[in-house]
């Protein structure tokens, strides 16, 4: 008696929850439902077709003097790393400072810092 009594209580706390949440009762919240801080901006931004964090792929550039590969960043300085051809297994890192577009010094790609500030 007492274990039917302890299911019966978990059965009656199971149907309070769902009577106060309604969870069960309109399905699995979607993740625009349930998003919350940084992920609820992010879904938003992506509704209106902008990217404010940088997670999607970035445009792609010459890579020339005349249109260097574009690296935002919130400080005036980055470490970048170039991967000179496409087959290349190895990354050459150097400094990227903001003015003047700079070249990686393996493949002579060009490379410009811009100022980026964050949505928050």
């Amino acid at each position: 008696l007492p274990a039917a009594a302890l299911v019966r209580g978990l059965v009656d706390q199971w149907l309070y929850c769902v009577s106060v949440f309604g969870r069960f009762a309109s399905g699995i919240p979607t993740d625009d439902e349930q998003a919350t801080g940084l992920e609820k901006i992010v879904l938003e931004a992506s509704k209106r077709g902008t990217d404010p964090y940088s997670i999607l792929k970035p445009q792609e550039y010459a890579g020339s003097k005349q249109d260097p590969h574009i690296v935002p960043s919130i400080t005036n300085k980055r470490i970048v790393g170039c991967v000179c051809e496409e087959d290349n297994t190895a990354v050459v890192w150097f400094w990227l400072h903001q003015g003047e577009a700079q070249r990686c010094p393996s493949c002579g790609t060009y490379y410009k810092l811009v100022p980026h500030e964050l949505p928050h």
